[in-house]
C-alpha cells in the first residue's frame, strides 16, 4: 500500500509538468510585420519560458528516479527506527514461574491444588536425549541453527495472513521467537498475595516486530544451545507438563535423557496444540502427532527412512501413568473437584489451570457435602454389596452447585455417577414426567382435566415395530395404578398410561425441546417412550432441569464456580450466572403444584420434611434397574439417584426393600440430606399458580369419577418420611413387582413402562 501511494504521487508530479498550456503553445504566424513595443520583455519572459519547460522535461525523463529514491528513504527510515527499538530493548532474567492453582470451597476452606504431574525441573542440554533435542529441531524449526533468531520469510507469510484476515493470527515461528514469547516479551504481575505471574503479550502486528528484535537480541546475547537448553525447560508439553524432564516423567515415568527415537516424536508433536495433541486424553491425535514428527526427522536427516517406517508402525504412545490418582479432598469431594477441574479446563485451558496460580473460590458446601456423603452412607452402608448413588444439590436462584456426591471411592473408581464423566447416564424412569407436564402447560392444558388410566392400553400415535400390532403398549407400575384421573393426579400416582396419551397429543419433539430448554445436556431421542423416562440423563443435569421449574421459569446453568482470581489478581467476572427466562413463571407454579401431590399424597411421600412444603418425583427405570427421586423446596434442589455400577441390574432385595422404587430408598435419602440442608432455613411455600386460559383436555372427552368413588387411587407411601429404608417397606403403592420389558438402548418405546 505504501509503495503504491509512492507511485501515484510521483505520478502526479510528473503530469503537472508535461502537457503545455495554450498559452505556452502560442506563436506569431510567419510573414506577420506586427511588432511590440515590449517586444524586449517578451523575449525575456520566452528565455524564462524556455527554462522552466527544461526542468519540466527533466522530471518527466527522470520520474523513475523518484521510484528508487522513496524505498531507500522508507528503508533508511524504517532502519534506524528498529535500530533504536532494538537498542533500548532489554531480556528479563528470570524464567516465567510456574504457579499453582488453589481450590477452596464457598466458606474459604481449601479443597485441594491443582498442579502439573512433576514440578518444573530445570535439567542441562547434555541431560536431554539426542533424540529429542532432533525431533524438536525437526518438527519445530529446522533451520534453527542457521538463522540469526527470526524468519524473514515467516514474518512475511505472518504478516500477509494477518493482514488477509483482519487479526493477528499467526504466531511466532522460530524456537528462538517461541522462546521469547513464553519468557521474556511477557510482563510479570503480583497479586495481592504476593503471587507472580507471566501474563503472554498481546498478539499483534506491532508485538510480533518487537518478538522479532528480542529473538535477534536473544541470539547474540546467549547462544543457540543456552536459547534450545531454556525452550526445552520452559515450554508447556500438555497435562500440567512444563518443560522436558516433566513431560518425559509425566507420559513415560523416566527422564529426559532416556527418551527414545519414537517417545520424543510423541513428545515434539505434542508442542504444536498440547491440549489436542495430549498422548493421555488423545493418543490417536498424538499418534497422527508423532508420524508427522518422524517423518520430518528422517526428512531433515536424523532418522534412517526404512527405521522411521518401522517406529510408525508401532502402538502409541507408551505407559502413561494416570495423573488423576492425585486428586485428594476432604469430604469426599474429590468428584465435584475434577467436575470443577473440567470446568476451569473448558474455560481456561490446562495451561493455566495447572501453571496459572488461579485463585477458585467454589460454589461446594463442605458441610452439606458431608451431609450428602453421610445420608448415602446410613441408606447404603456398605460399599462393596451395595449399589451405587449419586447426589447433587443445587440452588435454583444461581445455578451454585452446593453439594455433588458423585462416587465412593476416587482412588477406585473416577467414573463420576454425578455428571456422566467416564461413564454414561442413566434412564431417568418417572421423574422426566415433569418435563411432559411443563410443555403440556405451556400449551394451556388443563390441569383438573380428566383422562383414564387404564392399567395398559395401545397408543395408535405411536408406533412400535417389536409389537405385533405395530403400536406401543405402555404400562402402568401397579395394578393399583388404573381409573380415571386428572393431570395432577396422574402425576402424583405415576400413571404411566395417562402420560403415553398427553405425549400422544404433545408429540415428543415438543417435550425433547423442553427438557433442554429447562436443563438437560444430553442428546435426547424424538419418541414417546421419552416421557416414561427410557433416555440415559445424568443426576447434575436433571437437578439443573428442576431448579428451572423451581425458580418459575428462570434457568441458570449449574456451575461450580464462585470466584476465580487470574495469576496476576484480576478476578474474571465473566463467570457471574446471568438467570434466562425460559418457561413462563405461571406454567412452571402449575408443574411444582402438580409436584407437591407426588409428596403430598403420591408415589414421594417419604421425601416430606417436617415445616417445608415440598414438590418433587420419583422415577424407576424398566426392570428397577435405576431408581430417582428429584424434588426441592423454595430453596433448594436436590436429586439422588442409585444403581449398579454394572447397569441393568435390577435393584432388588437391597436392605430389606424387596423391589427398589423412586418412593423407597432414593426418598429417603433425599430426606435425610435436606433435613440437614434446611436446618436453619425459613419455611416458604410455593408461588400460587392461576388456572386461568388452561383449557385443552384429552382428544376424547372423560368424564370424572363417581362421587362416592374416589377421584383417583389410594397409595400406600412406599417409605416412611422420616426415617431410612427399612424392610417393613412396600416398594411401590400395591407391592406389585414392576412389568417386564425395557427400552431399548436407542430410547425406542418399549411394550412397558418404568416404575413410579
Amino acid at each position: 500500500m505504501l509503495a503504491r501511494g509512492v507511485v501515484s504521487i510521483v505520478a502526479t508530479v510528473a503530469r503537472s509538468g508535461s502537457p503545455p498550456t495554450k498559452r505556452d503553445a502560442y506563436v506569431p504566424k510567419h510573414g506577420s510585420k506586427r511588432t511590440s513595443s515590449r517586444s524586449g520583455s517578451a523575449a525575456a519572459s520566452a528565455r524564462a519560458g524556455g527554462s522552466e519547460t527544461k526542468r519540466k522535461s527533466f522530471l518527466r525523463r527522470r520520474w523513475w528516479l523518484l521510484l528508487l529514491l522513496a524505498p531507500v528513504v522508507i528503508a533508511l527510515l524504517a532502519g534506524a527506527g528498529l535500530y533504536l527499538a532494538y537498542a533500548r530493548i532489554t531480556l528479563p532474567k528470570a524464567l516465567p514461574p510456574v504457579q499453582t492453582t488453589y481450590l477452596y470451597d464457598r466458606n474459604g476452606q481449601l479443597l485441594t491444588t491443582l498442579h502439573g504431574a512433576v514440578d518444573r525441573t530445570v535439567v542441562p542440554l547434555s541431560q536431554i536425549s539426542a533424540h529429542m533435542i532432533e525431533a524438536t529441531i525437526a518438527t519445530e524449526d529446522h533451520g534453527f541453527y542457521e538463522h540469526p533468531g527470526v524468519d524473514i520469510i515467516g514474518i512475511a507469510r505472518a504478516a500477509y495472513t494477518d493482514l488477509v484476515k483482519r487479526d493477528a493470527v499467526q504466531g511466532a515461528s522460530t524456537i528462538t521467537e517461541q522462546l521469547v514469547k513464553n519468557v521474556y516479551a511477557g510482563s510479570y504481575t503480583t497479586d495481592e498475595d504476593g503471587v507472580q505471574a507471566y501474563v503472554l503479550p498481546e498478539r499483534t502486528i506491532k508485538e510480533k516486530i518487537r518478538e522479532a528484535l528480542l529473538a535477534v537480541k536473544l541470539e547474540q546475547q546467549l547462544g543457540k544451545d543456552q536459547i534450545l537448553e531454556q525452550y526445552l525447560n520452559t515450554v508447556y508439553f500438555g497435562h500440567g507438563a512444563y518443560g522436558v524432564e516433566a513431560a518425559a516423567r509425566t507420559y513415560f515415568g523416566k527422564p529426559a535423557s532416556q527418551l527414545t527415537i519414537a517417545e520424543s516424536a510423541s513428545l515434539a508433536g505434542v508442542l504444536h496444540a498440547p491440549e489436542l495433541y495430549d498422548p493421555i486424553d488423545r493418543p490417536s491425535d498424538n499418534w497422527y502427532r508423532r508420524n508427522y514428527a518422524i517423518d520430518q526427522m528422517v526428512r531433515y536427516g536424523y532418522v534412517d527412512g526404512k527405521i522411521g517406517e518401522r517406529l510408525k508402525g508401532r502402538e502409541c504412545c507408551g505407559t502413561i501413568p494416570d495423573q488423576q490418582d492425585r486428586l485428594v479432598a476432604p469430604g469426599h469431594s474429590e468428584y465435584f473437584v475434577d467436575y470443577t477441574r473440567r470446568t476451569l479446563f473448558d474455560r481456561y485451558g490446562e495451561a493455566r489451570v495447572y501453571a496459572g496460580g488461579l485463585r477458585v473460590t467454589t460454589t461446594l458446601d463442605l458441610e452439606l457435602q458431608r451431609a450428602a456423603e453421610q445420608a448415602i452412607a446410613d441408606a447404603l452402608p456398605d460399599p462393596k454389596t451395595d449399589p451405587a448413588a449419586a447426589l447433587v444439590a443445587m440452588d435454583p436462584q444461581t445455578g451454585e452447585v452446593l453439594a455433588m456426591a458423585g462416587g465412593r471411592n476416587w482412588e477406585k473408581n473416577k467414573v463420576n455417577y454425578a455428571t456422566g464423566d467416564g461413564g454414561s447416564g442413566r434412564q431417568a424412569g418417572s421423574a422426566f414426567k415433569a418435563f411432559t407436564l411443563a410443555t403440556a402447560m405451556q400449551q394451556g392444558y388443563d390441569p383438573s382435566a380428566y383422562w383414564k388410566g387404564p392399567s395398559t392400553m395401545a397408543i395408535p400415535q405411536c408406533p412400535d415395530p417389536t409389537q405385533p400390532d405395530g403400536l406401543w403398549h405402555p404400562v402402568n407400575a401397579g395394578d393399583g395404578e388404573a381409573g380415571t384421573f386428572s393431570l395432577f393426579g396422574a402425576t402424583a400416582h405415576s400413571v404411566n398410561t395417562v402420560f403415553a396419551q398427553l405425549i400422544a397429543q404433545l408429540g415428543p419433539e415438543p417435550v425433547v425441546d423442553m427438557a433442554h430448554t429447562l436443563g438437560i445436556a444430553s442428546d435426547l431421542p424424538e419418541v414417546c417412550a421419552i416421557t416414561l423416562g427410557s433416555v440415559a440423563v445424568n443426576p447434575l443435569e436433571m437437578t439443573n432441569a428442576y431448579a428451572t421449574l423451581d425458580a418459575q421459569g428462570i434457568r441458570h446453568w449449574a456451575t461450580p464456580l464462585l470466584q476465580v482470581k487470574m495469576g496476576g489478581g484480576r478476578v474474571d467476572n465473566s463467570i457471574a450466572s446471568v438467570g434466562e427466562q425460559v418457561l413462563d413463571p405461571n406454567d412452571a407454579n402449575l408443574v411444582t403444584q402438580a409436584l407437591e401431590g407426588v409428596v403430598r399424597e403420591g408415589t414421594g411421600s417419604a421425601a416430606a420434611l417436617s415445616g417445608f412444603p415440598v414438590a418433587g418425583k420419583t422415577g424407576t427405570a424398566n426392570e428397577n434397574v435405576d431408581a430417582w427421586f428429584c424434588g426441592y423446596t423454595v430453596q433448594l434442589v436436590t436429586c439422588v439417584w442409585i444403581g449398579w455400577p454394572q447397569g441393568e441390574i435390577p435393584l432388588e432385595n437391597i436392605h430389606g426393600v424387596p423391589s427398589v422404587y423412586g418412593g423407597t430408598i432414593p426418598a429417603a435419602i433425599w430426606h435425610d440430606f435436606m433435613t440437614v440442608a434446611m436446618q436453619g432455613q425459613t419455611a416458604m411455600t410455593f408461588p400460587d399458580a392461576s388456572f386461568d386460559g388452561y383449557t385443552v383436555g384429552p382428544s376424547v372427552a372423560v368424564s370424572p369419577p363417581l362421587p362416592s368413588l374416589s377421584p383417583s387411587p389410594s397409595v400406600t407411601p412406599s417409605a416412611s418420611p422420616t426415617s431410612s429404608p427399612k424392610p417393613s417397606h412396600t416398594p411401590s403403592p400395591t407391592g406389585s413387582p414392576s412389568p417386564t420389558g425395557s427400552p431399548s438402548p436407542t430410547g425406542s418405546p418399549s411394550p412397558s413402562g418404568p416404575g413410579p
